[in-house]
């Protein structure tokens, strides 16, 4: 498997949420969007990349609809379950691939994302996806790792960038017509490292406005 091949995420969705960290990393994540933005119950809310929904979930009781989007239906099939197991009127999902030329429905207040950018090959125009999906003023905040050295993923399948530099993603956002675009560390996650030691991986939180 190389770089950049399409990763089965269905195979991994029934044991996606066995990591503590993982679980970790979704609450410091949605931490970090409730200090960012100034979430109401009035919001259209869509999560990109939602995997088993996470960070949706978290960040349901702050607003007022909620929309998890994932390629994988293995990964939506666990939200849904979740979201039935949990009696939730206000969450909804949509199975879509963009990269296929598929279209995501509706129009949204703010749109987060946890650790899918670096899935996605044409950083600018997954941008520009978001910036056509937000109402006036809407807000973007996306969580993902630093700039690293391919060490992360014990398998590199699917991974079409070693992290990001912030200030060249800020500079993506300004060209894809955001405003007010600004940066945090929501988390940092370590691991364990070949040949023994660990490892530490700050993970961001960009935010744009439309």
């Amino acid at each position: 498997m190389k770089t950049g091949e399409r990763r089965d995420f269905d195979k991994e969705a029934a044991q996606w949420d066995e990591k503590p960290q993982r679980l970790k990393l979704a609450q410091d994540v949605a931490d970090a969007i409730v200090k960012t933005v100034d979430l109401s119950k009035k919001m259209d809310v869509l999560d990109f990349g939602c995997g088993t929904g996470l960070v949706t979930l978290l960040l349901q009781p702050h607003v007022g609809n909620i929309v998890g989007a994932d390629s994988s239906i293995g990964m939506i099939n666990i939200l849904e379950d979740k979201i039935k197991h949990q009696g939730l009127h206000n969450v909804r999902t949509q199975l879509v691939d963009f990269e296929k030329g598929k279209r995501l429905a509706g129009m949204y207040d703010l749109i987060v994302s946890n650790m899918t950018v670096h899935h996605v090959p044409d950083t600018a125009a997954l941008f520009r996806l978001w910036h056509d999906l937000l109402k006036t003023q809407g807000r973007v905040c996306f969580a993902d790792l630093d700039s690293e050295d391919g060490s992360f993923h014990s398998d590199n399948t699917g991974v079409h960038h070693m992290g990001f530099d912030r200030v060249s993603l800020k500079r993506l956002l300004g060209d894809a017509g955001y405003s007010d675009v600004c940066d945090t560390t929501a988390s940092v996650i370590i691991k364990d490292i070949e040949g023994g030691g660990k490892k530490e991986f700050p993970v961001f939180l960009i935010s744009g406005r439309k």
